[in-house]
């Protein structure tokens, strides 16, 4: 959400997705607080328990915002990695998103689909999309948002949503899994399968694969490498989305999508773009 000085409307936006967000990182910091208390609580219920899910967080911040009076909407999507389940939790509300890549052993591949055309060693890649969240939209370009207008409407009278209605899941994760979370600037402009060659060739260069494996993970911690290179993913991504979205010789994902429901779109979807990257790594060998 970009902020423009002297546009009241572009102001009261920002105002209400901060305000939403910084609510949310309140919350989460008193659910980890919480959460660590459990966890250092031996043999007892509390271990295998969450204080908090993201749909909720989301709601206690929603709640809040409203309490402030703070006008405005917006698509929302909160995450939060669970490192003693090794799972992904999370709620999105709207057209936001979250994919998953992960290297699949292609010897033993099953429900994930592997090239069977080409022999082994011949193949570039096994990094493969392992997760893709759902969108939310009430019709097409039209998401999924809370919001909130001064006061309480009847649910006839309102398109807004609440975080009760969001796409609300676990993911399991594995060491070597590739997380992008973005909105929908990236998804409108850059393919899913682009997405994925991009962070194959991230891979690459700061040398994570040999040959078509994830490297050998038995042998030496990638955490400190995997720590300063990752942002590097986040801005490639980025870039691409711009660099589509004001290209009119091809068309996104976006001009396929609105050409499907009847309306001439070429191109690409001039938008903002927002990409986190995750790196799973685990653990430091050496450490207990």
């Amino acid at each position: 959400m970009e902020l423009v000085a002297g546009d009241n409307m572009t102001l009261t936006l920002a105002c209400f997705h901060t305000g939403l967000l910084k609510n949310v990182e309140i919350f989460f910091s008193e659910f980890s607080v919480s959460n660590a208390a459990g966890l250092k609580t031996k043999n007892s219920e509390e271990k295998y328990q969450c204080a908090w899910s993201p749909s909720e967080l989301l709601d206690e911040a929603y709640t809040c915002v409203k309490a402030d009076n703070v006008i405005g909407s917006f698509t929302a999507c909160v995450t939060f990695f669970d490192s003693a389940r090794h799972q992904l939790h999370f709620s999105n509300l709207g057209d936001s998103g979250i994919i998953v890549l992960r290297h699949i052993d292609s010897n033993i591949a099953g429900s994930l689909k592997r090239d069977r055309t080409k022999p082994r060693l011949e193949r570039k890649s096994d990094l493969r999309v392992a997760f893709v969240s759902t969108q939310q939209l009430q019709a097409f370009n039209h998401p999924y948002q809370l919001g909130w207008t001064g006061e309480e409407l009847k649910d006839g009278d309102t398109s807004f949503k609440s975080p009760s209605e969001s796409c609300t899941t676990s993911i399991h994760i594995r060491r070597g899994d590739i997380i992008i979370m973005a909105t929908d600037g990236l998804f409108d402009n850059v393919d899913i399968d682009d997405i994925a060659q991009t962070a194959l060739e991230w891979e690459q260069k700061n040398s994570f694969v040999r040959f078509a494996d994830l490297l050998a993970k038995e042998s030496y911690s990638i955490n400190g490498l995997s720590q300063q290179a990752i942002p590097e993913l986040a801005q490639e991504l980025c870039q691409k989305a711009r660099e589509n979205s004001l290209n009119e010789a091809v068309d996104s994902p976006f001009a396929i999508l609105a050409k499907e429901n009847d309306i001439m779109w070429s191109g690409g979807m001039p938008d903002d773009c927002t990409v986190i990257a995750l790196h799973v790594t685990g653990k430091i060998l050496d450490e207990k």
